[in-house]
C-alpha cells in the first residue's frame, strides 16, 4: 500500500508558492485585460453597424469555438513567424489568455445589455440625456445585476484555464508541480496539493458566484 507523505514537499514549499502566485497573477491581469476588451467588444456589438459587428463576431467566435491549449500553441509557436516578432511564452500567454477572456465576456456584456429593456433608452431620450449618458447612468447600472454571476463564473473558468500555460513552460502551479514531481518522486503528495490549492482559491469564487444567482434570480 502507497505510503503519503506530505513532509516529502516541505523543501518545496517556496517553488509551490511562487507557482502559485504566478497563476493568481496571469489571473488577475487577464481578467482586468479581458473584461476592457469585452466591454468595448460588447458595448460596439450591442450599438454598431453590420460592418463592424461582423469582424467582432469572428473574434468572438474563433475564440470561443477553438480549444485554448491549441491558440496558446499557436500564438507562441506561429504567431512570432508570420508577424516577425520574436514572443516570450509569457507575453504568449498573457495575449492568448486576455482575448480569449475577452470574447466569452463580449457576449456577457452583450446579453446584459440587450436584456434592458428599449424603453429605458426611450425614457432617457425623453429627458434630454445623450446616449453616452443614458448608457453609463441608466442601461449599465441595470445590466451589471445581470451580468455579475455570469462575470464571476467566467472569472473562475479563467483561473483554471491559467493551467495551461505550463505547456509553453510558464512557471504557474501546474509546472512547478511537475519540477517538484520530478525532484521528489511524490506525484501522488504534489498534485494533490495542487489541487488542494486550487479549491482553497476558487471555492470562495464558486460560492459567492452561487449566492450572487440566487440572489438575482430572486431580485428578477
Amino acid at each position: 500500500m502507497y505510503e503519503w507523505d506530505f513532509t516529502a514537499l516541505r523543501p518545496y514549499w517556496g517553488l509551490m508558492g511562487q507557482g502559485l502566485l504566478t497563476t493568481v497573477f496571469y489571473t488577475i491581469t487577464t481578467v482586468i485585460t479581458g473584461l476592457i476588451i469585452g466591454l468595448v467588444v460588447g458595448i460596439l456589438r450591442s450599438g454598431g453597424g453590420r460592418w463592424l459587428s461582423l469582424p467582432l463576431r469572428a473574434y468572438i467566435e474563433v475564440f470561443r469555438c477553438t480549444p485554448l491549449l491549441v491558440q496558446l500553441v499557436w500564438v507562441y509557436y506561429a504567431l512570432p513567424v508570420l508577424i516577425g516578432v520574436d514572443m516570450t511564452a509569457a507575453t504568449a500567454c498573457f495575449l492568448t489568455l486576455s482575448l480569449y477572456a475577452g470574447s466569452f465576456y463580449a457576449e456577457v456584456f452583450r446579453g446584459g445589455i440587450e436584456a434592458v429593456d428599449r424603453g429605458q433608452w426611450e425614457a432617457g431620450r425623453a429627458l434630454g440625456m445623450k446616449r453616452g449618458r443614458i448608457f453609463r447612468r441608466i442601461v449599465l447600472p441595470q445590466a451589471v445585476q445581470v451580468m455579475i454571476p455570469s462575470l464571476i463564473n467566467q472569472t473562475v473558468l479563467q483561473l483554471k484555464n491559467t493551467s495551461l500555460v505550463s505547456v509553453v513552460a510558464v512557471g504557474d502551479l501546474l509546472y512547478q508541480g511537475s519540477v517538484i514531481t520530478a525532484a521528489s518522486y511524490r506525484p501522488l503528495e504534489v498534485y494533490t496539493t495542487i489541487a488542494a490549492l486550487y479549491l482553497i482559491v476558487l471555492l470562495p469564487l464558486t460560492l459567492a458566484a452561487d449566492r450572487l444567482e440566487r440572489r438575482m434570480g430572486a431580485h428578477r
